[in-house]
């Protein structure tokens, strides 16, 4: 029997290029290991051209952000017949705006920080800066400002009173076209790895960073923060996350794995933040980190995952 042909896309020009780099190269160690004829794209112009030429049996999609986790390279696979590992068009589409997970999660009953949302033509053409006052009343401060369409907690910021309003919008602005204003909820945080044809949530990880905020440093620099896995919580408890985060998982039509970031607090109980359809797989990536609390090891999770695309999710 023949290996299968794997192609491995990484990189891109998102903004978390250098992480889907290090997610790739870890991911094509691993399918090598495992024995499959593994082909690597640097995804560019010419991916389309480079895998007409491959022609392999599947691709295993290692790209962070724009292009990768929002159904652009997944039209182009599903367009050429290529399976791919991951959520489908619509739920990447769904997933990668954070204002779109949101409304979904209201309109299907599932808890989310309040908040508020605009693109930036309501600033430049429609006054909606008349309507900060009133944002802050109703959402109290601070107020987190992030870009509707960035992981890796790039361009959040925290505004802690109205006056810092302008300047987080603006920094938020700069990474994208939308942005989300939302209230700030201080508890635990909580992610749960979700994996598998027939989806199972894996051990809740807890991150404590060593700053007040688990940002793109935190999440990518060894020591930077504490993971605890499982997550220290009582049973009950546990268990009412894990099936939120299967809820969440299946409201936005999710498949093969994704990650489902949560904030517990006492006032405000389990409120979800919003669900990565593609997390990384670099050494302080979160998802291989919970696949080894329950004794799966990283080859075998990238195998699993790929198998999942292969086999028709």
């Amino acid at each position: 029997m023949s290996k299968k042909k794997i192609a491995v896309l990484k990189g891109g020009r998102s903004l978390e290029r250098e992480i889907s780099l290090k997610s790739g190269a870890r991911v094509e160690k691993a399918l090598k290991a495992l024995g499959y004829s593994v082909d690597v794209i640097d995804v560019d112009v010419r991916m389309v051209k480079r895998l007409k030429e491959i022609k392999p049996d599947a691709a295993f999609i290692a790209m962070h952000g724009r292009s990768g986790e929002d159904g652009t390279v997944q039209e182009l696979l599903d367009i050429l017949g290529i399976p791919y590992t991951g959520s489908n068009v619509l739920p990447s589409i769904r997933c990668m705006d954070k204002v779109l997970t949101k409304h979904i999660l209201v309109a299907d009953g599932i808890p989310t920080p309040r908040f508020y949302a605009f693109n930036r033509d309501a600033f430049q053409e429609l006054g909606a800066t008349d309507t900060l006052p009133i944002i802050g009343e109703e959402l109290g401060y601070p107020i987190v400002v992030k870009p509707a369409a960035q992981g890796s907690a790039l361009g959040i910021r925290f505004a802690h009173e109205e006056s810092e309003l302008p300047a987080a919008l603006i920094s938020a602005f700069s990474f994208d076209n939308k942005v989300l204003l939302e209230k700030y909820i201080k508890g635990k945080e909580l992610a749960v790895s979700i994996l598998g044809r027939e989806p199972r949530a894996l051990p809740i990880v807890e991150v404590r960073p060593k700053t007040d905020f688990f940002d793109f440093e935190s999440r990518y620099t060894l020591g930077k923060a504490d993971y605890i896995v499982p997550a220290e919580l009582s049973p009950e408890v546990a268990a009412d996350i894990e099936s939120l985060s299967l809820k969440v998982f299946e409201s936005l039509g999710c498949s093969g794995f994704g990650r489902v970031d949560i904030l517990m607090d006492e006032s405000d109980g389990l409120q979800v933040l919003e669900i990565n359809t593609i997390p990384g797989f670099t050494e302080t990536s979160l998802l291989p980190m919970a696949a080894q609390a329950t004794g799966i090891g990283f080859n075998e999770l990238v195998e699993e995952i790929l198998l999942c695309a292969m086999e028709g999710q």
